[in-house]
């Protein structure tokens, strides 16, 4: 079994589909107990498993490496041998007057990555609750250095920032994402925050759009067309684990003949060299651009993705 982190770095909107629209916002997806926005685990299954169907090298695999889905002649729906779990936030970008971008992050974000970091996952881990414990007395934990930062309409003065080092989160995001352009300078750029503060920036910091259908013979707006759209950001970083199970030896009673014990054994090497074809092309597949979310006529949801080389044994 074998278990791996995947970071996306968003280079357009996300628009990630909400469990309901209040009148004419259509809403993203949000954890139910803080309200930090996410991309479900379906979504992300469904998109990669799309992918891995229209490779040709795993399309006869797919199926079987993901679970046979329900379909109406009857087929019954099957376990895969495949999971996945929530993308998370990890860095959500914030306008700044000072700085033009800064990321944010809290305390729980950075706890949700250390649990799957592997042998690096204590030294962030300490850094987290290290930030916890100075953000009871400052507004702010900084990477840099300044006079004054200003996050959209809020000003942070010297006595409210604590800067520190924040060797311990560059040192594993920096090679995961390198070359993905102002990223680079994510050491020089990033802030902790409450999760209460960085609830009420990221409100403020989504990006919404408002839509209008207008009659085909005039300029104007039809009845009942308007309706305002949220998204997640470009330059926000998610990250979210998943991993392959172990195949479960065919269940061959004792007194199965030669020839039936045989054939179990035979397709429990198919299926063992079947997943491993998957998995590599998952890997591969992880590594490079895909497209998540709804409105994808509209170029939503294009994330660059990287998939960290720790394998889960070590995971926390």
């Amino acid at each position: 079994m074998n278990n791996f982190l995947t970071y996306m770095y968003l280079l357009t909107p996300l628009h990630t589909g909400g469990s309901a629209d209040e009148g004419n916002l259509m809403g993203i997806a949000r954890e139910v107990h803080t309200e930090f926005p996410y991309l479900p685990s379906s979504s992300l299954r469904g998109r990669i498993r799309a992918a891995m169907e229209q490779n040709e090298s795993t399309k006869l695999q797919a199926s079987d490496f993901f679970g046979q889905k329900i379909s109406g002649s009857g087929t019954q729906p099957t376990e895969g041998k495949v999971w996945f779990s929530d993308a998370t936030l990890l860095l959500f970008p914030i306008a700044s007057l000072s700085h033009h971008i800064l990321w944010v992050t809290c305390p729980l974000w950075l706890e949700r990555w250390a649990r799957w970091l592997g042998p690096e996952a204590d030294s962030v881990m300490t850094f987290a609750d290290t930030c916890r414990e100075q953000l009871q007395g400052k507004a702010a934990i900084s990477s840099f250095s300044a006079s004054r930062i200003y996050l959209q309409s809020a000003l942070l003065k010297p006595d409210d920032i604590k800067s520190v080092d924040f060797a311990p989160v560059t040192k594993q995001l920096k090679p995961t994402l390198s070359g993905s352009g102002l990223i680079a300078y994510m050491d020089k750029r990033t802030i902790v925050l409450s999760e209460e503060d960085c609830i009420s920036l990221i409100e403020t910091g989504l990006q919404r759009e408002v839509r209008v259908a207008l009659n085909e013979t005039s300029k104007t707006v039809k009845d009942g067309s308007f309706r305002a759209e949220e998204a997640i950001p470009p330059e926000t970083v998610l990250f979210f684990p998943w991993g392959t199970k172990t195949t479960k030896p065919s269940n061959v009673g004792s007194s199965a003949s030669a020839e039936e014990k045989a054939a179990a054994q035979q397709q429990r090497e198919t299926d063992a060299e079947n997943a491993q074809v998957v998995e590599r092309e998952l890997v591969s597949a992880l590594g490079d651009r895909l497209q998540f979310g709804g409105l994808e006529g509209l170029g939503r949801g294009w994330a660059q993705l990287k998939t960290d080389t720790v394998k889960a044994e070590a995971a926390k």
